[in-house]
């Protein structure tokens, strides 16, 4: 039971500490006068996936690289099936965002990438990270000139996502100290109880990834889409998923592989890299057609994640 609650524990320090060090950060550049757009392509999109990130990179330490690579090919398969599936059935969305076929072309374009770094030899190496690292960094210097071109202060208003964001100095202090402190803590016990779950079960390491940890991950911007559903502005969903998915790639493959190369397993390359690409053409498909995701496409979502990741255990 203890790796269990060991394992709960981490990841509500993640998702916590995420969250603090987001608002610390936002309120401390707020106070700097950085632009909103730019605060919303970096620091809002970097620190929202604080959590995968510093999961990664402690895996990649840990030589537990299928927890690495599962947490990121597992939070692109939730992310589509679930973060836009759940939502669905509380209020339909149609995908018909403005500029959203650009970027879902950038996300199929990386998602293929990854798939080759992945199929050519099994290994994501320092190289591969710095050129995943390298296609983010173009995509936000598009998304930053697009931005000027049409004259938008920012792509995205950040404070959706944000409830509050502080002004007094200490407080935004306080954030940042508690979130670097939370995420790594938060890392450690997350990765730790998951490998130990793993051995317990009789699985790999990848299977707990693609999983447990992936949809534990995934849990902010599901309660993000949620609320918006809620609020009936579901339609922002697809933008954040879309988002996540190229960050996911580009910043947490790329940092982590940088950091310490990784192997991926069997499982991943010839299953679950296939099913990633299948989910982003579904992003795709709904998009190019402005498919209206009503209950149906969303139990019909809800229901191809809950046989996906029962047919990742047997």
């Amino acid at each position: 039971m203890l790796d269990y609650l060991f394992l709960a524990a981490g990841l509500v320090c993640l998702i916590i500490g995420g969250d603090i060090l987001v608002r610390g950060s936002v309120g401390l550049a707020e106070k700097l006068n950085i632009p909103p757009m730019i605060i919303g392509l970096t620091i809002v999109a970097f620190g929202t996936s604080a959590p995968e990130l510093f999961i990664s990179v402690k895996a990649a330490l840990d030589n537990a690289s299928g927890i690495a690579i599962g947490n990121v090919v597992g939070s692109n398969i939730a992310n589509v099936l679930l973060v836009m599936g759940l939502p669905a059935l509380i209020a339909p969305m149609v995908c018909d965002e403005k500029n959203i076929l650009r970027n879902i072309i950038v996300m199929l374009g990386m998602t293929v990438v990854f798939m080759m770094m992945m199929g050519i030899d099994g290994t994501i190496s320092r190289l591969d990270g710095v050129i995943l690292l390298g296609l983010l960094g173009a995509f936000l210097w598009d998304q930053y000139r697009a931005s000027q071109k049409t004259g938008s202060e920012a792509v995205h208003d950040y404070h959706e996502e944000i409830e509050s964001v502080p002004a007094n100095g200490l407080v935004i202090a306080a954030l940042i100290a508690g979130g670097l402190i939370a995420l790594p803590f938060g890392a450690d016990l997350t990765v730790d109880s998951a490998v130990s779950i793993a051995q317990k079960w009789h699985v790999s390491d990848d299977v707990i990834g693609l999983t447990i940890v992936a949809l534990g991950t995934s849990l902010p911007e599901l309660a993000t889409s949620l609320m918006a559903a809620i609020r009936r502005n579901g339609d922002i969903a697809l933008g954040n998923v879309v988002g996540s998915n190229i960050f996911n790639i580009g910043s947490i493959m790329g940092i982590a592989a940088i950091i310490s190369p990784m192997q991926a397993s069997a499982k991943i390359i010839s299953t679950d890299m296939w099913v990633m690409l299948a989910c982003a053409l579904i992003v795709a498909a709904l998009a190019h057609w402005k498919v209206k995701i009503g209950k149906r496409v969303g139990v019909t979502m809800t229901l191809l994640y809950l046989v996906y990741v029962a047919l990742a255990f047997t």
